[in-house]
Parts: C-alpha cells; sequence; structure tokens
C-alpha cells in the first residue's frame, strides 16, 4: 500500500490542511450496498427455505454463525463508510508561522520492560535527535523493570548528549542571557548609591523650595522628577522602583540558572513497585511518568521501546493541535486529543509468515474510524495532548475512588491513561471520546519497529489484544458508555464483537468435516436455488473487499483473512478467560527471536487440518468405489474444505517457519 509521506514534498495546497474522502470510495459504497442486499437476501432464503429440521443441532449453529457473519460485515462496511486522507503542512511551514519560541514541550516516553538497553538507547537517540528546540524536548526511558544496565545506558546517553553540539550551542545561548542579566544587576548595584543620594536631593528640593536651588539645577531636578515618575509611576519611591528591579533580575537569573541545570533532555525513571500494590503494567508505568512532578511537556509522544521514530515526527502531527484564529489573528488549541500514526516493522521476513504487515488497520480501518472522529489509540507512534489525558484520568479516578477509597494509593498510576484493562491504548481513546475530545489517524509512516518473529511471540500478543479488548466490553461497554456518538459506539463495538469469532469459525470448519464422516447435512437445498442465492452474495462481497482493500498488496490481505480464521483457537480462548475471571496478566511481548518450532501450539489446528484432508480423501475413496451418493454436496463440501484448508495452512506453516540463521 501506497503510504502518505507529505514530508517529502512540496506542500503546495491553500491553507494549513485539508482532508478528502479516499480514492475510490464511491465505488466501495455502491458495491457494498449490493452487497448488503444480496446477504440479506441470502440470509431470508436461508432461513425460510435451506434449514435442515432433521439435523438442528448442526443446523441451527450453521445458520448463527452465518448471521454472525452478516452482521460483523455489516459493522465492518460502515466502518469503512468515510475513510478521510488527511495533508497537513508542517509546523515549520504554517501560514502564518508559528515562530519557534512558541512551539510546545513535548515530552518523549519510552516504555520498557526487559528489553535489551542497546535497542531502547537507539529508540532514545532517535527521539533526541528528533528536528526540534532542544529546549523544548525531553526524553524519558521508563524503565518497569528498574534495569542497573538500562539506568547507566540512560546516563552515559544523557552525559553524552549534554557534549553534543546542540546542546552545548543552547548552554552558550542560555550563559550569555545569564551574564547578561548579571551584568545589568551589577550595574543597578553600583547605580544604588548615586540613585538614592538623587533622591534625597528632590527630597530636599521639595521641602527647602526651589529659592535654594540655581535655575539650571532647579530645570535638570525637575526633569528628573517627570523622569522617575514616568518610569515607576506605581512606586512610592526610587528605592521601591530599584527593589523592583533587582527582584526581576534576581529572578531571571535564577530562571536561567534552572534552564542550565534542566538541560539534560535524556532523563530515566524506575518507578516503586511495593509489594501488595497493583502496578497496572503499561499503564501505571506511563501515569507513573506523567504524575510524579518530573514532568511538565504539554504533549507526550508514546513509543514502544523498539519504535524509532524520525525527525520530522513532531513537526509532522503537532499542527493537528492548533487552529488558527482569523480574528485575533492568533493559533489556538482545539479539542483533538491525540494523534495516531501507523505502526510500521523494518524487521518483516520475506512473506510477512505471521502476518504482521498491518496496512488494512493502518489504512482503510483507521482513515474510517476518522472519518467518525473514532480513530483508535494503539500505544505507540502516537502523541496525546496532556491536558486531556490528565483530566479524562481524573476524572475516572475520582469516580472508582468515590467507590473504593483504598483506591487512593493508586492514585498516580490510575490518574491518566486507563488501567482498566491490559489494552490501556483503545479503552484510553474511547474514554477521551466519550468524554468530548477528538481524534486524528495521520497516515504516514513516522516510526519502526520490531515485529515478533515467531508464532509463540505472536501468538502472546494477539492473545493479549483479544483479552484487553473483551475486557473494555464488559468493563465499559461502548453500547451503554455516555458521550459517545452512534457512529464511535458503533466502532468500538465492531472492534470487539470482531473477538467473537472464535466459535463460528470453528462451526464453519467443522461442518464440512461432519458431513464427510457422517452424511449430515445442516442445508437442506445444495442444487440450482442453493447457487442462485450464495455465489451472487460472495462474489459481490469478495469484489467489496478487493475495493475496500484496493492498493494493499493481495498477498497481505490474503494473509490478514487467513490469521483471522487460523487463530480462532485463540480468541475462543481470550473470550473464555475474561468471562469465566480468570486472572489475566500484562504480558510484553518478546522483541528478540524466540527460537523454535511451535507445533504444539496449534495443536487445534492441525487437528482440523488432518481431519478435514482424511474427510477429502474418504469422499475421494468412495466416489472411486461407486459407493458416493450425492456427488454435487460432496463437491460442494470438497471446495469448502480445500478453502478452509488454505485459511488454516497459515499458522501450521508458521509454527515450523524459522530464518536462515536459525534453520
Amino acid at each position: 500500500m501506497t503510504r502518505s509521506y507529505f514530508a517529502d514534498r512540496p506542500q503546495s495546497f491553500p491553507g494549513n490542511s485539508r482532508s478528502s474522502l479516499k480514492k475510490r470510495t464511491l465505488l466501495f459504497r455502491y458495491l457494498a450496498e449490493i452487497n448488503l442486499i444480496l446477504g440479506a437476501w441470502y440470509l431470508y432464503w436461508r432461513i425460510n427455505n435451506s434449514i435442515n429440521f432433521d439435523a438442528l443441532w448442526l443446523a441451527i449453529p450453521l445458520l448463527l454463525a452465518e448471521i454472525y457473519s452478516y452482521i460483523g460485515g455489516l459493522m465492518f462496511t460502515i466502518g469503512l463508510w468515510r475513510p478521510l486522507v488527511r495533508e497537513i503542512k508542517s509546523l515549520d511551514q504554517l501560514t502564518p508561522p508559528i515562530p519557534p519560541s512558541k512551539w510546545p514541550t513535548v515530552d518523549i516516553f519510552i516504555t520498557c520492560y526487559s528489553e535489551p538497553p542497546e535497542m531502547v538507547e537507539e529508540t532514545a537517540r532517535a527521539g533526541l535527535a528528533m528536528d526540534y528546540p532542544a529546549s523544548k524536548l525531553r526524553v524519558y526511558i521508563l524503565d518497569d523493570g528498574n534495569s542497573a544496565e538500562m539506568r547507566a545506558m540512560a546516563q552515559r546517553l544523557a552525559i553524552e548528549d549534554l557534549q553534543s553540539p546542540l546542546l552545548q550551542e543552547e548552554a552558550h545561548r542560555i550563559e550569555a542571557e545569564r551574564n547578561y542579566l548579571v551584568s545589568r544587576l551589577e550595574q543597578l548595584e553600583e547605580l544604588t548609591p548615586e540613585i538614592e543620594l538623587s533622591e534625597q536631593v528632590l527630597q530636599d528640593f521639595s521641602s527647602k523650595g526651589a529659592e535654594v536651588f540655581d535655575p539650571q539645577a532647579i530645570g535638570i531636578l525637575e526633569r528628573l522628577r517627570q523622569f522617575i515618575l514616568w518610569l515607576q509611576p506605581h512606586h512610592a519611591t526610587i528605592n521601591d522602583c530599584i527593589n523592583t528591579d533587582r527582584q526581576q533580575l534576581e529572578q531571571a537569573i535564577h530562571e536561567k540558572d534552572l534552564q542550565l541545570s534542566d538541560l539534560a533532555r535524556c532523563r530515566y525513571f524506575a518507578r516503586p513497585k511495593p509489594a501488595g500494590v497493583t502496578h497496572h503494567a503499561k499503564a501505571g508505568n506511563i501515569n507513573y511518568a506523567m504524575f510524579s512532578g518530573e514532568t511538565s511537556g504539554e504533549f507526550v509522544v508514546t513509543l514502544d521501546a523498539d519504535h524509532i521514530p524520525r525527525p520530522q515526527f513532531l513537526k509532522r502531527v503537532l499542527p493537528y493541535f492548533y487552529n488558527y484564529n482569523v480574528f485575533n489573528g492568533q493559533y489556538e488549541s482545539n479539542k483533538i486529543a491525540f494523534v495516531q500514526t501507523p505502526q510500521d516493522f523494518y524487521n518483516l521476513p520475506l512473506g510477512d509468515p505471521f502476518g504482521h504487515s498491518a496496512n488494512l488497520f493502518y489504512g482503510p480501518i483507521q482513515q474510517g474510524k476518522d472519518g467518525m472522529n473514532s480513530a483508535f489509540y494503539t500505544g505507540t507512534n502516537a502523541i496525546l495532548r496532556r491536558e486531556a489525558v490528565v483530566s479524562v484520568g481524573l476524572q475516572y479516578f475520582a469516580d472508582e475512588y468515590s467507590k473504593d477509597e483504598k483506591r487512593l494509593d493508586e492514585f498516580e498510576l490510575v490518574g491518566g491513561v486507563s488501567s482498566n484493562s491490559i489494552t490501556e491504548d483503545m479503552n484510553t481513546a474511547m474514554r477521551l471520546h466519550g468524554a468530548g475530545w477528538k481524534s486524528v489517524y495521520h497516515n504516514e509512516i513516522l516510526a519502526q519497529g520490531l515485529a515478533p518473529d515467531d508464532l509463540s511471540s505472536t501468538i502472546k500478543q494477539r492473545l493479549r489484544w483479544a483479552q484487553g479488548t473483551i475486557q473494555v466490553l464488559q468493563r465499559e461497554n461502548p453500547l451503554t458508555k455516555p458521550g459517545l456518538s452512534f457512529w464511535q459506539r458503533l466502532q468500538y463495538f465492531q472492534t470487539m464483537y470482531s473477538y467473537f469469532s472464535g466459535f463460528f469459525v470453528f462451526i464453519l470448519i467443522a461442518c464440512p468435516i461432519l458431513f464427510f464422516f457422517t452424511g449430515v447435512i445442516p442445508v437442506k437445498a445444495y442444487g440450482y436455488d442453493f447457487a442462485l442465492h450464495f455465489f451472487p452474495a460472495f462474489i459481490v462481497n469478495r469484489l467489496t473487499f478487493l475495493a475496500a482493500t484496493w492498493g494493499i498488496p493481495a498477498r497481505e490481505v490474503w494473509r490478514s483473512e487467513q490469521y483471522a480464521v487460523a487463530f480462532f483457537p485463540l480468541f475462543i480462548q481470550a473470550v473464555v478467560s475474561v468471562f469465566t475471571g480468570k486472572p489475566i496478566k500484562f504480558q510484553v511481548t518478546p522483541k528478540q527471536r524466540q527460537a523454535g518450532v511451535y507445533f504444539e501450539l496449534v495443536k487445534p489446528q492441525l487437528i482440523i487440518f488432518a481431519l478435514t484432508i482424511l474427510g477429502i480423501l474418504w469422499s475421494l475413496y468412495r466416489f472411486i468405489t461407486g459407493s458416493l451418493d450425492q456427488p454435487l454436496v460432496h463437491l460442494f463440501n470438497t471446495g469448502w474444505s480445500i478453502y478452509n484448508l488454505a485459511l488454516l495452512w497459515a499458522v501450521i506453516k508458521a509454527a515450523r517457519w524459522q530464518p536462515k540463521e536459525f534453520s
């Protein structure tokens, strides 16, 4: 898929930003309408004409699976109805310009736990190298593992950064400004006796009268009096004026001293973790940094330990947070709470065996959500407005504290990013949207990271996503959550709804196997009537999906579809674990390859795969021996089975995949 690299080409459009519908949106809409009509027509026929009442134990589950798929497709289609393509000028290209002195302060939070220090160092270096004023940028390494090696790395990097030409230049500038203020203070101190003497002369002039002084002295003294009154009209005496100037200069010098002492841009955080207290994993790590009193940036960039930002990151996303007011000629803050950019990976092997390429989600799906003001925050490669996150987080903490006062000890861990789920990012976005804040999806790759490159790590990551999303549904159902618009409710619920697919996928792949070995047919008619209703709906469905994913490589789209089906045991496990109250812990996705063959992780898929092949062979044997009845039904189920095998093959192949150095 072609990404937007607006920073790499001239920004020639009028104004500072513009947005438009994604290309081929109208074609997609026409096909989607036909698809939904044909799908409804097919389901109507299925319900009224094709249920096998002699095998309701299988016919009803299959029908429910088809209805579930149709509803999911309906919500998915609505979610793609208004995909926005945004363009915006960089912060230093806005018209009228914003002087760098008025650019906002930014904190970069790099969250880590057990990653190698070398990996985090690369990300921190990229953060420090961002094209942004040095005095307005801080990089914080939030080490939840409290590693001595990580601390040493951070300290070394901080010293190295202080010695860099950029920081040295900044230090010289601050020192020059401080020296100027000191010289002014010294001059004031030197003039103080003379000014006090002048005040005494003025007092004598006022008390003794003009006859004591010659006319020239009278003129000089009168001008001196008028000058002092003009200079300091709010002070009763010249001493008051001197003291005020002295205090102002001393305060300015103190501020310069603080700037010099605060010049270190790379900081290390390792929060305390007392026993018996819930730590809230990544959410608690971020919130502790926000409420520690040592971070104060107006905006916060969250980066995973392995995601390396590009130098132009801040300049490309910060303009979204400001609107120009033509009436007062100034830029003003708006209601944008966060800007999310794509996740992209630089370590994907040829063929992307684990389906990590996310051009479908970080493309049509996020653009569609953006068109309905419901773009998701996904935890990394995003920038958040501190005011929005803190204000909404504190309100939720206040609500929780009113129910349980014991949670006061968790204040610094709960107020801010949501700690209500192990997918803190999506839940935080939903809370911000519910509070009236807005979001933006900026479709430009501004950071790249590491994708898991073994099946074990991939499953751990996907399971956490599924469990966390279902946790949010259980605890903060978007359908009943106050503040969300209808479209926002639909967007969040559609994502949660999709993780229940495991149960229905199992039904769909089990039906042909059951037919091969038992002869049970859940659908009463597989002849011309079935073909007339099924195949037009299926073909238009594929054409609609093709229009929606136009520009994304076909292999990647197919891989996404494979894993959506092949991970059905994982989705079932996620739903069961959440609704049975099983304790769920946040597990960090390993950033280093876990060598091995993982067939034990795909046992259900292997069993289904083997049974499907045996069923096809059994049907073929019966055909050869002449004992096959209903050949048309066998042919249809064979085609269905081959399609299922192609879907399952992805995860089976991934279980044994090895890079060259391990093979």
